[in-house]
């Protein structure tokens, strides 16, 4: 049993929601909203105000789509295009662009008031993707199977024969490797061809993003904000684990899967070593 299926044993299935409008092939709920209007006796100015507001949040709203797999080619060509798309995790919401592409990654260090010296994770679709862009030789056979997909994020050496960019976190010998356990963003990670650059949708040093409402003052810098309702794992994030030593392990950040990851490496045997400082 992966960490997927036993963290998931603690949620609520998003399949049990009610649907707004239609059932998404993915079981995320689609987007909806009421315009906002205003009542007759304002002054034409404060009217025409409201107008100028109103056409703001009608632009804002075009960006929006639903995180189903029948919008994934669009995201999928947004993402070779360079751009800078949101998408909801099995965790929080997330801004994804191609890891490949400095001119998109700087694009999200400028999206979230970021300083470049903050290393980005990368997400991949599959397990079996992380031996292109990291060094997992010294892992316990099974061990990625057993942590992911899930809410789990790998530190691992990205070794001379990862594919990534030297752009992308220079100075860094190592790489953290998300396999979200949601359908959407693994599907369009496959079809990008690429690794995405993943980090949560918000300002930097501000709260992690549950809904696209929390992070709706940074819509616009998105080519699309994919909707996926409200992720009921909290505001913890994925739990982020250093497996870059041979035998060992160090939590980096406790995030919302610690004890189910530290009960599966330590049934494969390896070590603790608490992180100094």
């Amino acid at each position: 049993m992966n960490i997927s299926t036993r963290f998931g044993a603690k949620l609520p299935l998003l399949s049990n929601l009610v649907p707004i409008r239609e059932v998404p092939k993915l079981g995320f709920l689609p987007f909806s909203h009421r315009k906002r209007g205003f009542r007759s006796g304002f002054s034409k100015k404060m009217a025409l105000n409201v107008e100028k507001y109103d056409v703001g949040v009608e632009n804002k709203l075009e960006l929006i789509r639903s995180a189903t797999e029948s919008n994934a080619d669009e995201a999928i060509e947004a993402l070779k295009a360079g751009e800078v798309i949101a998408v909801p995790t099995d965790t929080l919401y997330g801004f994804a662009c191609d890891a490949c592409s400095s001119e998109a990654v700087n694009r999200i260090y400028d999206i979230k008031g970021r300083k470049h010296t903050s290393p980005l994770a990368i997400c991949v679709g599959d397990v079996s993707d992380i031996e292109h862009f990291a060094v997992t030789d010294h892992l316990p056979h099974g061990l990625l199977d057993s942590l992911l997909p899930g809410p789990v994020t790998i530190v691992l050496g990205r070794g001379e024969s990862s594919i990534l960019e030297k752009s992308l976190n220079p100075g860094l010998d190592s790489i953290g490797v998300r396999v979200p356990d949601s359908d959407f963003i693994r599907i369009i990670a496959r079809g990008s061809g690429s690794a995405l650059a993943l980090t949560s949708a918000n300002l930097s040093g501000q709260p992690s993003s549950v809904s696209i409402k929390d992070f709706e003052n940074l819509w616009e810098h998105c080519a699309y904000v994919y909707e996926g309702g409200v992720l009921p794992a909290g505001r913890a994030g994925s739990t982020v684990v250093d497996l870059t030593k041979p035998g060992k392990y160090q939590i980096l950040r406790p995030g919302s899967a610690k004890e189910e990851t530290v009960a599966i490496l330590e049934n494969y045997s390896l070590l603790e070593e608490v992180l100094s400082g």
